[in-house]
């Protein structure tokens, strides 16, 4: 039956008024995050993902699981710090003493926590990128963790009565950097209040262009009499720790007893400049003798193409010797030239989850760089994407594996043989 136009039009206010009220509640949904997040509140001991049948509107998401291949959602990581016990460098594992904080029982206090680096996951120390090895037993960390796969059996670390640390189960690690990183990456620096030599004290407030960050108070550090000080382009004695210094420092036994000790304290910005300019060229030359990591993306039979997309955390100026060109054969692996041997060119190596690669020297495949592009930057990926034209196809070439790739200027040298996964299989 037809609705009278004057109904009509009386109604339209209404059914407007109804549509808004009920696609507001979906907006809202859609604008929330799938995935549960660190504002959804602390971890608690022996949470389990709960069936998708027993679930209640009301419940809480679950945390993002990394899929194999892809790189996850911007702000889906856990955050933990804590410590850094002990270092697997070759399999990029490592072990932090999870740092105490209010949400935790007093009988899970200063339990390990055991993970690994994903094959994206970045290290910072002194404000420039790191590998593991860089990074000294007791050093104070941030970080960023994912859940354990599934699959994931490890035990936990042995400890008194078997316990374990609420944040167990992230056992996969985004991102770890050390005090000086994280409070420069967000334009923080610590102003001293106070020094107190004899007491071995030193009182400082934590600023953010300049004015206090959170409650603005001032937290007492323990100084050790071993405690680094670096100034201009030396070191220092402590008697060179004055008030209203601006300074960045490093920790370890955060949380222990007090805000934690100091291990080194930079007190201007020579020192910081020079600590970080020191930790980017180790960094450089890390990755230069063993070849940048990434993804492969997808890759063209018949054509003989691999299509890279390298994960971040690795300095620009690295990407920037992919357009570099070698016309020198000294060095070049191949039995076959490329088509364009003064062109830019370079060679991959299959390379495991942990970044490892087999015998690089020999098992190394490549040619021409086909395409350099820019990307949508994403979580874990430097944005920077190759195709490359390769002589012969081999079977880790395959979509969503790891690989090494070296730039034709590179010179590629046998690493120690502890660094070669060859013969392990």
């Amino acid at each position: 039956m037809a609705v009278p136009f004057r109904t009509r039009t009386l109604m339209r206010p209404l059914l407007a008024a109804m549509s808004v009220f009920l696609i507001a509640p979906l907006l809202h949904a859609a604008d929330a995050p799938k995935f549960r997040t660190d504002a959804d509140g602390p971890v608690k001991a022996d949470e389990k993902r709960k069936n998708p049948k027993d679930r209640k509107p009301g419940d809480k998401p679950d945390w993002f699981l990394p899929v194999d291949g892809e790189f996850p959602p911007e702000g889906s990581a856990h955050a933990i710090s804590g410590e850094l016990t002990s270092v697997d460098h070759l399999e990029r594992r490592f072990q932090i003493r999870v740092d105490r904080n209010d949400s935790q029982d007093r009988g899970v206090w200063d339990l390990p926590l055991d993970a690994g680096m994903l094959p994206y996951g970045t290290i910072y120390f002194h404000d420039a990128s790191a590998a593991l090895q860089d990074i000294p037993i007791g050093t104070h960390l941030h970080g960023l963790f994912y859940l354990a796969d599934p699959n994931d059996k490890t035990p936990a670390p042995p400890t008194a009565y078997g316990r374990k640390t609420p944040e167990y189960d992230f056992r996969r690690c985004f991102r770890i950097e050390d005090d000086f990183t994280f409070h420069a990456r967000q334009k923080q620096q610590w102003k001293i209040e106070s020094v107190d030599i004899e007491a071995k004290k030193l009182a400082a407030t934590l600023i953010e262009n300049g004015k206090p960050v959170g409650d603005g108070k001032a937290k007492n550090f323990d100084l050790l009499s071993s405690t680094r000080v670096m100034q201009g382009k030396g070191f220092a004695e402590l008697t060179s720790l004055q008030a209203g210094q601006i300074v960045q420092i490093n920790l370890t036994w955060a949380t222990l007893y007090g805000p934690g000790r100091i291990t080194d304290v930079w007190v201007d910005d020579a020192s910081r400049a020079l600590a970080t300019g020191q930790q980017l060229e180790r960094h450089r030359n890390h990755i230069r003798e063993r070849g940048l990591a990434g993804y492969v993306t997808a890759v063209e039979d018949e054509s003989q193409i691999v299509t890279i997309t390298f994960f971040g955390g690795v300095d620009d100026k690295l990407f920037d010797e992919l357009t570099l060109t070698n016309s020198d054969k000294i060095g070049w692996p191949l039995s076959k030239e490329p088509e364009n041997p003064s062109a830019p060119k370079g060679t991959i190596a299959v390379a495991r989850e942990s970044l490892m690669t087999y015998d690089p020297v020999n098992d190394r495949k490549g040619g021409n760089i086909l395409d350099i592009k820019k990307i949508p930057a994403e979580p874990g990926s430097s944005g920077v994407q190759i195709r490359v034209k390769v002589d012969m196809m081999l079977e880790g070439y395959r979509p969503r594996r790891v690989i090494r790739f070296y730039p034709a200027t590179w010179k590629v040298q046998a690493l120690p043989r502890e660094e070669q996964f060859q013969g392990r299989e």
